[in-house]
This record gives C-alpha cells, structure tokens and sequence, in this order.
C-alpha cells in the first residue's frame, strides 16, 4: 500500500514511517527538509510546506492512506505561524485527499485540546473541548481536530489520536527540554504535591496509529471520532523528570515553587517576551505552569475497545532504553 507520511523527518513521523516500511508497505514522506536516512530506507520524500496547497495535494496523490503527523508544536511562538501550520495545514490535507482520491485519514492530534488548567484523571473522550486556551499550539490543533473529524463521512474514513507527552530514545522535544534545564540546574518542582500524569513512550505511539490505521475504512465506528492515547502506566510526574535525569547522568532537582507563584512568573515572563520577541522564547507561561501543576492521565478504554490498542513497552522498559542511549551517546563521544 502506498501510504503518505507528513511529518516523517520528525520524531513520531519518522518512527511511524520505519514501522510502515518494515511492514511491507511503500511510504512516502513529507517535510520541509531532506532526510538522508529515511532516503537509505527506501522512502520517498516530498518537500513541501503544509502551507502550500499544491504541494501537500502531489503529496496526496497515488496514496491510499494518510497519516498527518506534521504540526508547529510548541508553547510559544507567533499566533499567525500556529494557525498556517496546524490549521491551514489540515485544511490542506483534507483538501489534497480528496482531490487525490484518498480513502481514509489518520490525524496526529493532542490531549492538549481538552486541557483547561485543572486536574484530568482518568478522563475519557466525553470531556468537551477547552473554553480558554493559554497558548497557540493546543488551540490551534482543536480547530485542526475538529475540521479533520467533521471531515468523515461517505467514501473518507478520519480518526483523531490524542497521544499524551511522547517519550524516546530519538526525542527532539520533552527529553531535549527537560535536561537543557537539568544541565543549566534552573529546574524547580512545581507544587509539593505529586501529580499523576500519562507519558507514552514512542513504540506504543506508533503502535496505536498502526492499529488504529488497520480498522479504519469508510463507515467504521472510529472514523469521525477522537481517541485518548496514552501509556496505561499512569506516573507521578516528578518521578518521571528525576528518572530521565538519571538515565542522563544528571543531577536531581533542587527546590520548589509554588503553583501560583509559577503561573504569575509565566504570566510576567509573557508579558516581557511580547514586548522583547528578540528575547526569543520565555523560560516559563501560564501553560507551561499549569502543565506542571495538574494531574493529567486518560482513559484508553476506548482505543482499546475499538482498535485494539495496547502499550508494547512499559515505562521501565522505556527508561532502560533512554539509559542504554546515553550510554552509547557517551561512548560515541
């Protein structure tokens, strides 16, 4: 089958896109750069922006399935950059499948969309979108979410996966962010009390978008429909810092500051960073502190029931793994 890939010089893309060619099929990715080692896998890559209508829509064609991964991820950045990517963007996937002739569509959304600043635990799909969105990124990808499932319907098959902080070896964003702050020593815990959140590691992330793509076909129950992903092995979320600090070889966090006090200073930080863009990117917002400070773990009951979804890897497993790439990293250096 031939089977387009956005995104697939990125972390999950690029995991996905090997897991398909493993599998037989014939992968073509899109992306803004060339990637020579997808190239040496044998998948074809299309350079392009989402932006471009033309471009995603010569992606589209010849394929049977689609999986849209690419997204402007992040939690700061200019508000015009986050609606051309994620929503534009989808706007033209849905547009260059169709026009391609592409049956079914498997889009890469986030929890994210429902997150309201307070607790989640154990929550399910019928938890409504948020009311307020305190960054670019999660409001962008709920109206992304919502035109690619209002999308579905007679010959077009679409399922939304809302996959929750993904983990690995090959990260490039929560690993890469954590020890940055773990080597310069400004990482603080957020609150005294711990919080329970899901982090799903990259294998089970693939693993869900494979099943998920087996079961999809017009008229099935998933298509039209949003899905939690997550790792079953919900984690205090401070545990889960100080063991990729470990694997790492670095130093345990140090201090603590208070929810409020954390929100004010990520309030502060964007009202500065708006005033000063050369400043680049704040160390801190109200997002960021609000992530920080809540529970956050879902209910994978019903990926399960309707594709089958289960986690290949646990989360020892998952930090034996990180462990093992540090180690070789230090070996290779």
């Amino acid at each position: 089958m031939r089977i387009l890939v956005t995104g697939a010089g990125g972390f999950l893309g690029g995991a996905l896109a090997e897991a398909l060619v493993s599998r037989g099929h014939r992968v073509r990715g899109f992306s803004r750069g060339n990637y020579p080692g997808l190239e040496k896998l044998g998948i074809e890559q299309h350079r392009g922006n989402l932006e471009d209508s033309a471009a995603v829509e010569e992606a589209c064609r010849g394929c049977e399935l689609v999986f849209h991964v690419a997204a402007k991820a992040g939690i700061w950045g200019a508000p015009a950059d986050f609606y051309r990517a994620n929503v534009k963007g989808t706007e033209n996937i849905l547009r260059g499948c169709r026009a391609a002739g592409v049956s079914r569509l498997v889009y890469t959304s986030s929890p994210s969309v429902v997150f309201d600043g307070s607790d989640m635990e154990g929550v399910d799909e019928s938890v409504p979108y948020a009311d307020n969105f305190k960054a670019q990124y999660p409001k962008t990808k709920a109206i992304a979410e919502k035109l690619a499932l209002s999308a579905a319907g007679g010959d077009f098959a679409v399922v939304a996966l809302r996959p929750h902080l993904i983990w690995g070896p090959r990260d490039t964003n929560l690993i890469p962010g954590i020890l940055a702050r773990g080597r310069k020593g400004n990482l603080r815990r957020v609150g005294r009390e711990d919080k329970l959140v899901d982090c799903t590691y990259i294998d089970n992330v693939v693993e869900a978008h494979l099943k998920a793509s087996e079961y999809l076909h017009p008229g099935a129950p998933l298509s039209g429909r949003a899905y939690f992903i997550s790792q079953d092995e919900p984690i205090f979320l401070w545990d889960f810092i100080a063991r990729v600090l470990e694997c790492a070889g670095l130093p345990p966090i140090k201090g603590t500051v208070s929810p409020a006090v954390a929100y004010s200073a990520g309030a502060a930080c964007e009202l500065v960073y708006r005033l000063l863009p050369v400043l680049g990117e704040p160390p801190v917002t109200r997002f960021a502190a609000e992530e920080l400070a809540t529970a956050h773990w879902f209910d994978n009951s019903a990926a399960r029931r309707d594709f089958e979804y289960r986690p290949v890897v646990t989360m020892e497993e998952g930090f034996r793994r990180l462990s093992e790439c540090f180690k070789q990293l230090t070996i290779d250096d």
